[in-house]
């Protein structure tokens, strides 16, 4: 078997297969996006082209999983020529000091998307002399996914940029194709498919089967009522001249249809676009539930409805969810899951059956069940054990409802077990579909078929990969299931054929905005003055921004702009602005929820409290928009308002996404900058009072004396001069004066000025 030879690779490594030579050797000549089937070898492609461009600088990786980081981490050290200390993992572990000095010495980083981002939105290190950029699974590179802003700053900040995108599936929709290659800047498409002839020799043979089983009775009882219900929704929607699909042809695709025309009628300010608004909510949860019976079963189902009683039952529930629960089928539907005391959906024996077979072939092999819920993982992991067939559980970290989540480290564990043996079976949610190297897998799982290209692409692609593997699809009869099956074949040979249509040099690009572009370029101008040695960081705009909001767009609109970005943990607040704007960024749901649901008067009382500028800026929303969030009459909306800006004197501002919600950020900071220099007073205004007045506003400086205590305390006192001699004990002689208010006065008067 022949080996490439290269001074970066160690000798006898890496196999010597023809077509990823042509590849490597083109991805030199230009950014450039591969698709390569699944174990074909596209990190070997991505090794070569780095093992090249190393003589010219750092080496940057990025994937989306820490798993994923973590396997191409111990790829690369094993397969390239380095010292140690030349790869180094980035994760949100390390700290940022510990990343500066890893950055700084190592040759080749490799990271999760977030971590790089947050870096460079902090100024801890550029992307300047980085030669290579390795985006895995890049289909990734849409919306606002941080791969996007990544490739972005790289491609204005680095001396001689090179970006290289891999995956196995960029999907079927020429308009999210010409997205990535958008982003990515890609002239370059280098594509293989299984049959092409230099690939055919390392094509592991993949047997698909699709089982089929009979929905039970009661899950087509539960069915028939959803149905029911949702007929009757279509029919409001028709009433208020909506055109709505029949329940049949009722897809996500199709309710998304149904809300663009209620956006547009909502824009036109058209009273009925908010009850229809909240109907296609209620047809949202509905149609949750009919795929729950369908294709998750008895479990799934049970869980999802009870969750719902919860909500409706609620008091700061949904109008939706208020409205589904009184219905009284939705009630006669939770006494039939009542009776549901195990799993009915003959999917769950099946699984078992299947791998138990598989496992009694072949003790040694592994198998993977993909599941899209977490109610259905844990379900499969319980019902396997119980059959005596242990299995390991692989979900996201975030927590929901009562199943808890797994940690990047509990995550590694995880796979570190399946692939040592054990545990021979991995349940798993989309979180294992992408890039999970195990060799030895030798069965893949679909408890349902699903309709994306790509998520069926990543799952059939985790076996077969070094030997021939086996794919079982598990499709409920007469149900979403059959559809989906059709979907994604039809999608994938879509994709296929876009994919050889751009080998043939017809690289889809986004139609071009003229505004836009023009705003590309002026970021770009910013970004690098913002980067350079040689700007004065005394003349740009200071934000600190709280950790927690990373999530948003806002720090990369803001970083984009030339702000200079300091992040931390902030007490109060999620913005700060010199020492004296301190901003708390709501989204318009967020608002109504946390005046529902959290102590939204709470919040605004400490960041009244925190700074002498307090503001509180509501994104996404006008006050219109509020009225109909949640079920709240306008008037308790208008007076919150009015108490937030008048009782708390917190200022408030609108503003329409996160794009505008940096705008306005960047401009306080601005007018912050201007004013640097200036002595700045604690009072917001000094104007005349009369005597009383005054006494009253100099007690109330106190953090906890309010005006009412203040005028209290000083009928009973006097003077001030009495007021701070009292002690704590006479101070709460006082009607209405408790422990808090009269230690507040004391501490005031004895606490020194340092």
């Amino acid at each position: 078997m022949p080996y490439v030879s290269h001074p970066n690779i160690p000798p006898d490594t890496i196999e010597e297969r023809a077509y990823q030579t042509n590849i490597a050797r083109h991805a030199l000549d230009g950014n450039t996006l591969v698709v390569l089937p699944t174990g074909m070898g596209k990190t070997a492609v991505a090794l070569r082209v780095a093992a090249e461009r190393l003589s010219i600088g750092k080496i940057l990786m990025l994937a989306p999983t820490k798993p994923l980081v973590e396997q191409h981490y111990r790829y690369f050290s094993k397969n390239l020529l380095l010292e140690e200390g030349d790869v180094a993992m980035f994760t949100g572990s390390n700290s940022p000091a510990k990343r500066i000095e890893m950055w700084g010495t190592a040759k080749l980083c490799i990271s999760t998307p977030e971590v790089i981002k947050n870096d460079l939105i902090a100024e801890r290190y550029s992307l300047r002399d980085v030669s290579l950029l390795i985006v895995d699974e890049c289909h990734r590179t849409v919306g606002n996914y941080a791969y996007v802003f990544i490739a972005e700053r790289y491609a204005a900040t680095a001396t001689q940029p090179l970006i290289l995108g891999m995956t196995a599936s960029p999907g079927s929709d020429p308009e999210m194709v010409a997205e990535i290659c958008g982003h990515l800047s890609v002239s370059i498409v280098e594509s293989r498919v299984e049959t092409d002839a230099d690939v055919r020799a390392y094509v592991h043979e993949r047997e698909i089967e699709y089982r089929s089983v009979d929905l039970p009775e009661d899950l087509w009882l539960a069915l028939s009522v959803l149905n029911s219900m949702i007929d009757d929704r279509l029919v409001t929607l028709t009433d208020l001249n909506y055109r709505v699909p029949r329940r049949e042809a009722l897809s996500m695709k199709a309710l998304n249809g149904v809300m663009a025309q209620i956006q547009t009628r909502m824009h036109e300010r058209d009273r009925t676009a908010y009850t229809a608004m909240s109907v296609h909510a209620e047809l949202m949860k509905l149609k949750h539930g009919v795929t729950m019976a369908e294709s998750q079963g008895t479990t799934a189902l049970k869980a999802y409805l009870m969750r719902l009683e919860s909500e409706g039952a609620s008091g700061a529930g949904s109008k939706a969810s208020k409205r589904i629960c009184s219905d009284e089928r939705f009630q006669r539907l939770l006494a039939l899951a009542d009776n549901w005391k195990k799993e009915l959906h003959p999917k769950a024996d099946e699984v078992v059956r299947i791998v138990r077979d598989q496992l009694v072939e072949d003790a040694e092999s592994r198998v993977i069940v993909f599941a899209t819920y977490r109610d259905g993982v844990s379900m499969l992991v319980h019902h396997l054990a119980e059959a005596g067939v242990p299995a390991i559980r692989f979900v996201g970290q975030a927590s929901r409802d009562t199943e808890k989540g797994l940690s990047q480290k509990e995550q590694i564990e995880a796979i570190r077990q399946f692939r040592e043996g054990k545990y021979h079976v991995l349940v798993a949610t989309s979180v294992g579909e992408e890039g999970l190297d195990i060799p030895s897998t030798d069965l893949v799982v679909f408890y349902e078929s699903v309709p994306s290209e790509v998520r069926s692409i990543q799952r059939k692609g985790r076996t077969g990969r070094n030997s021939s593997g086996k794919i079982i699809v598990l499709i409920t009869k007469g149900t979403t299931d059959e559809t989906f099956r059709w979907v994604s074949s039809t999608r994938e040979k879509q994709m296929q054929k876009g994919v050889k249509a751009m080998r043939s040099g017809n690289v889809p690009l986004p139609t071009p905005d003229p505004a836009k572009a023009q705003m590309t370029l002026a970021d770009a101008v910013l970004r690098a003055a913002a980067s350079s040695a040689e700007s004065d960081d005394a003349e740009r705009p200071a934000i600190v921004i709280d950790n927690r909001e990373m999530s948003s767009k806002v720090a990369e609109h803001l970083s984009n702009l030339g702000a200079k970005i300091t992040l931390a943990a902030l007490p109060v607040g999620d913005y700060a602005i010199g020492d004296r704007v301190l901003v708390e960024r709501k989204t318009a749901q967020d608002f109504v929820d946390t005046l529902v649901d959290r102590d939204l008067f709470g919040q605004v009382k400490s960041l009244a409290e925190s700074a002498s500028r307090p503001v509180l800026i509501v994104e996404g929303g006008s006050i219109a928009d509020l009225y109909e969030l949640r079920n709240i009459h306008p008037n308790a909306i208008r007076n919150t308002l009015a108490s937030i800006a008048v009782d708390f004197d917190v200022s408030l501002v609108f503003t329409r996404d996160a794009e505008e919600t940096a705008g306005m950020l960047y401009a306080f900071a601005r007018r912050d900058l201007g004013e640097a220099k200036s002595e700045r007073s604690f009072h917001r205004h000094k104007s005349a009072r009369s005597g009383r007045e005054e006494l009253e506003y100099i007690l109330t400086a106190v953090p906890e004396v309010g005006p009412k205590s203040a005028r209290d305390i000083l009928s009973a006192f006097g003077t001030l001069r009495a007021v701070f001699s009292a002690t704590a004990g006479e101070l709460m002689q006082v009607k209405g004066v408790g422990e808090k208010t009269a230690g507040g006065i004391v501490g005031a008067a004895e606490r020194k000025y340092e």
